[in-house]
């Protein structure tokens, strides 16, 4: 009995320390993102060293807003296409998620953590996927800036 109590205990604990996500800090959602891994139900992961596409969110003072697939180019300018997804924040039960909604579906996913460096989101299905912040790539080292 005692060594039930300890873990329930422990337990609290952790759940009690798990950073929350205040209003004020889904501006750090803003920009361009790149999937490091994906972390699967059963606790495998999934790398990806390389990425042919970031994701794109702006998300306004209202909370809302849209996340788009970018493409990087050599020199340092994104291909975009008008493909995109709505996205609703929405604040429930101490957590923090975002709604998608296109002209065919909708679905949402849980905001696990968010820093100026990382973002981490969780779906459904339990996956988590974690991105690193990323902006613009020059390899062509032409001096020019990128927008």
């Amino acid at each position: 009995m005692k060594n039930v109590f300890r873990i329930l205990i422990v337990s609290l604990f952790f759940v009690a320390c798990q950073p929350k996500i205040k209003p004020a800090e889904i501006v750090k959602l803003n920009g361009y993102w790149e999937i490091e891994k994906v972390v699967l139900a059963e606790g495998k992961d999934k790398e990806y060293s390389m990425n042919e596409n970031f994701d794109y969110f702006e998300i306004d003072k209202t909370n809302k807003g849209f996340r788009k697939k970018v493409m990087p180019q050599l020199d340092g300018t994104f291909l975009v296409n008008d493909t995109y997804e709505n996205v609703t924040v929405r604040f429930a039960d101490d957590k923090v998620f975002l709604d998608y909604a296109t002209p065919y579906m909708k679905w949402s996913e849980e905001l696990i953590a968010l820093s100026d460096d990382e973002l981490v989101l969780k779906n459904k299905e339990k996956k988590e996927y974690h991105y690193k912040k990323t902006g613009s790539i020059n390899l062509l080292d032409d001096g020019k800036t990128t927008k």
